[in-house]
Order: C-alpha cells, then sequence, then structure tokens
C-alpha cells in the first residue's frame, strides 16, 4: 500500500472533522452535553496526559482538596472540556439566530458600553474556560470586534475555523507585529479587542507572575496596550449552563492590569483569570500545561529540569 502524502492526509482529516462538526451543529445542545458527561471518565482513564496534567495542576491551585476531591474535579472538567469540543459546531456552523438562542443572559455589558461611549477601547480577556468560542460569537455580534489567531495544526481545517470565527463580523489578526500594530488601531477607534491571557508565551514576550501562588510565564502584551490606548480591562467567558446554553459574564479586571509595570501587569492578568474561574472552577480548561516554563530556565541553571512539574 503507497503511504498517503501530508496534504491528502490533511485534507481528509479536514473534511472527516468538518463533517462532525456540521453534524453536531444540528443537535441539541442537552445532547451534547449528555455525550461530554460520558465522554470525561472515559478521557480521564484512558488519556494519561490529560489526567496528568489535569491533576497537578489541580494539586497546585487547591493543594489542601483530597486525591478524591481532585479526582471528581478533574473528571467534571474534563467533561466541560469534552462539551466544547463538541460544541465547536454549534458556535462555528449552526444558524446564527440558533447560537443567539442558546446565549440565556449577559452580565456586565454596560462596562463594555460605557468605556466605548467614553471614546475607550475595551480589551477582553478571555481564558480558556467555558465555551470561549461562543463569547467570540456574542462580541463580534454586538461589537466591532478584533482578535489574534493562529493557524490550526491541521492545515487545510484553516478556513473552516477562520470562517466560523469572522462570520459574525469579528476581524482575526496574525500573532505577530502586523497583529499587535491592528489591535493597536482598533482600540484607537473605540471597538473591543479580544486576548487570551492563560496562554503560555515565547520566551521574551512575558514575564513571571504568580498564578495560584505559584509563577507561570504571562504574556506582557496587555500593558503595552493599555500604555498606548488608555483602554478598559475587563474578563470575559461564556459560562456554562450544561445541556442549556451559556451566560455570558463580563468581570472588571483586577487594577493592578493597569500598571505600567510588566510583572504588576502580569500578576494583575493573572488575578483576573482566577476571578473569572471562581465562577464554576470545573470549566476552567486545567489540562493545559500552564506552567511548563520555570524561572530556573530563565536563569539558565543546568538542573533547570529538576523545577518542573510537567
Amino acid at each position: 500500500m503507497t503511504e498517503q502524502s501530508p496534504s491528502k492526509k490533511s485534507r481528509l482529516q479536514a473534511r472527516a472533522i468538518t463533517a462532525l462538526w456540521k453534524l453536531l451543529a444540528r443537535w441539541p445542545l442537552g445532547a451534547l452535553w449528555r455525550i461530554a458527561v460520558l465522554l470525561g471518565p472515559l478521557v480521564y482513564r484512558f488519556s494519561k496526559r490529560e489526567r496528568q496534567v489535569t491533576e497537578i495542576n489541580l494539586e497546585v491551585v487547591n493543594p489542601e482538596a483530597t486525591a478524591r476531591q481532585r479526582k471528581a474535579l478533574a473528571i467534571q472538567s474534563l467533561r466541560h472540556s469534552a462539551a466544547t469540543m463538541l460544541e465547536l459546531g454549534h458556535a462555528w456552523m449552526a444558524a446564527p439566530e440558533k447560537v443567539e438562542a442558546s446565549i440565556l443572559s449577559v452580565h456586565g455589558r454596560d462596562k463594555l458600553d460605557s468605556a466605548r461611549a467614553n471614546g475607550r477601547g475595551v480589551i477582553v480577556l478571555a481564558p480558556h474556560f467555558g465555551n470561549w468560542e461562543v463569547l467570540n460569537f456574542w462580541l463580534s455580534s454586538h461589537f466591532p470586534f478584533t482578535a489574534m489567531y493562529e493557524p490550526p495544526k491541521i492545515a487545510d481545517l484553516e478556513p473552516i475555523i477562520r470562517h466560523g470565527r469572522e462570520r459574525m463580523g469579528a476581524s482575526l489578526v496574525p500573532t505577530n507585529a502586523r497583529g499587535v500594530a491592528a489591535l493597536l488601531k482598533a482600540l484607537k477607534r473605540s471597538e473591543a479587542i479580544g486576548i487570551l491571557p492563560d496562554q503560555e508565551p515565547n520566551w521574551g514576550s512575558g514575564v513571571f507572575a504568580p498564578f495560584y501562588g505559584r509563577d507561570a510565564y504571562t504574556a506582557t502584551l496587555l500593558p503595552k496596550l493599555v500604555a498606548r490606548t488608555q483602554a478598559r480591562v475587563v474578563t470575559g467567558v461564556a459560562l456554562r449552563v450544561p445541556g442549556k446554553g451559556f451566560e455570558i459574564h463580563f468581570l472588571d479586571a483586577d487594577e493592578q492590569v493597569y500598571s505600567a509595570d510588566d510583572v504588576v501587569s502580569a500578576t494583575g492578568v493573572n488575578a483576573s483569570v482566577e476571578a473569572s474561574i471562581a465562577l464554576d472552577p470545573t470549566q476552567y480548561q486545567w489540562e493545559y500545561k500552564r506552567y511548563r516554563k520555570v524561572i530556573e530556565q530563565q536563569q539558565g541553571l543546568a538542573n533547570a529540569k529538576e523545577f518542573r512539574i510537567y
């Protein structure tokens, strides 16, 4: 048998995934949640990587919990992560009126309206919580909205994902200097932009700041944007109401985010993420390696690996 070329394999994968998203887009959210409820324990049992990273992170953020409590929280978190994946078709491909109807309430919209009325842009910190794609849908439906975008590993999925995220008017920009320039222009037009506050940046683009008491390498883009635009900063999440829909919440960011000092600002960013997680800790994506980089690596210590937790 002839081995498939990478491009052909990518096309086949993209077609299969797209077909699945289209199918799931027609299903009710209740059915998707019931599937996620079944998938959570299976992922916990059979995916060693997801289980270990989730449990390590939960031990860092809640060291007083028992192993049994952390296991229960880990399984529930993986259920929500599974639900997010199952709901991608809903967010990207379902009829706009169907997605809008699934948004049961919006809390804190006045924070965005008042900032824009005063001629200020709004920076929305959107952590990996609940369903961030539904948050993108709502933001781009109601405001001029710009966000950074990194192409997927399966190249042939890019046009599908891009269309899904841009279909309500969002503007996606690359994660480079050109993208940062576009974010600045949007803020100066008193528009809204989105930033992922809990994604570990490349070396040189961040500082170490506490996240649940442990230093996490955190991006420093935010203070640069605030200093040049005087934008207001809020945290935005789409909290899942299992099987029924979503509640959008906009929370005031921690005041430290407005500091010109990178470490102080990053500390405020992480505190803002913690505040949003407090809405429902099971809905945060704990399987992400948030503490992958350690200070000892930055210091160039020969035994830096000994300080890593995964």
